[in-house]
């Protein structure tokens, strides 16, 4: 079986050759804190796969999509690849810069061939890194990067609308500005699941610390739970930067150094600073609120709407009433009208 599980892992079916990224084996213990958001992707991700019976047995209907948000750097695309490797699953890849192309309808085709071949490569996951740019939100404007955006995006909404009848098919994107991507998307059955990448806090970041100096000789006066603490709005990317970083000032100092030094880590910690501010990590997490209160507001205007053509329907009732009295009291009179003009022409005729 060990045999089968390691060519099943080096062979790979033909129909995913040129779209499926290498995987790197990244699992969800080499991600530093997130330990919440890594339950709700396996819940996500593995459980569908792994225990689609259960999901049978229930009648419940799996998640289609999953829209990863979140400042740069914390971590979403390595979420998206330690899921698929946890899921097993066939991986496909696409970023909205291979997907755009100067000659009309090639960018639809790559589009509806990926997820042709994920269909038939199923169970597979399907990436969209850099969403906002294949969903764009639909404008006004004719540029012809806009008329690609909104081509683009309209095939993707309706082969996702196909993915329904799939099975063992989900899509992941991650983005950094989901403010720029169309609501439609976000409708059941694309969007389920909306979760958001947060900067790493203080227990997080110390994890992260540990992930990336585990593989690392430090010395024995490297404090990494200080080096957390003084490292706040630091993002993995850049925590993983300062690891390594810390080792290459070793060997700059030293090239036959056997260890990283608590003095390395200063130094370079001293010279970073992180590129997030308090105002845009407010930015970032306050999206889901101001998504909640839309769909609210949404709500209520619908039934405003709806309270409002009630009202007109009903006092429209005794307009419709008094008009018709109306016409008919003028008809009434018109043809008394006529018959007393008949009769009076009648009679002057009789008398000549």
């Amino acid at each position: 079986m060990e045999d089968w599980k390691h060519a099943r892992s080096v062979v790979g079916p033909s129909i995913t050759r040129g779209v499926t990224v290498e995987i790197p084996k990244v699992s969800w213990e080499d991600i530093g804190g997130l330990r919440d958001l890594n339950k709700k992707l396996q819940q996500a991700v593995e459980w569908p796969i792994k225990h689609s019976d259960a999901f049978s047995r229930l009648s419940v209907s799996p998640v289609r999509g999953v829209l990863l948000h979140g400042p740069p750097g914390c971590s979403k695309t390595t979420l998206a690849k330690a899921a698929a490797h946890a899921a097993q699953a066939s991986f496909f890849s696409l970023s909205g810069a291979e997907l755009y192309s100067m000659y009309v309808g090639e960018s639809e085709a790559l589009l509806r061939d990926t997820l042709r071949r994920a269909r038939l490569a199923a169970p597979s996951i399907i990436f969209f890194d850099e969403a906002d740019v294949v969903a764009a939100k639909r404008g006004g404007s004719s540029s012809s990067n806009i008329a690609v955006g909104e081509r683009l995006l309209s095939t993707l909404l309706t082969e996702m609308d196909g993915l329904e009848q799939a099975k063992g098919i989900l899509v992941l994107a991650a983005t950094n500005r989901p403010h720029a991507i169309d609501a439609a998307l976000m409708s059941p059955g694309r969007f389920d699941l909306v979760l958001y990448v947060p900067p790493p806090d203080l227990e997080s970041r110390y994890e992260i610390l540990r992930v990336h100096t585990r593989n690392m000789k430090v010395g024995d006066d490297v404090d990494l739970r200080g080096i957390a603490e003084d490292t706040e709005l630091f993002t993995g990317a850049e925590l993983e930067g300062l690891c390594r970083e810390a080792g290459i000032v070793a060997l700059r100092e030293n090239i036959t150094t056997t260890v990283v030094c608590n003095r390395h880590f200063q130094t370079v910690k001293d010279a970073l600073k992180p590129a997030l501010t308090k105002e845009e990590v407010d930015s970032y997490s306050s999206y889901m609120k101001t998504r909640s209160l839309t769909s609210s507001g949404q709500s209520e205007s619908n039934a405003i709407a709806n309270r409002d053509t009630k009202c007109k329907k009903n006092s429209l009732v005794p307009v419709l009433s008094l008009a018709t009295c109306v016409v008919s009291v003028s008809f009434l009179a018109a043809a008394k009208y006529f018959s007393m003009h008949t009769n009076q022409t009648r009679h002057e005729l009789a008398t000549t």
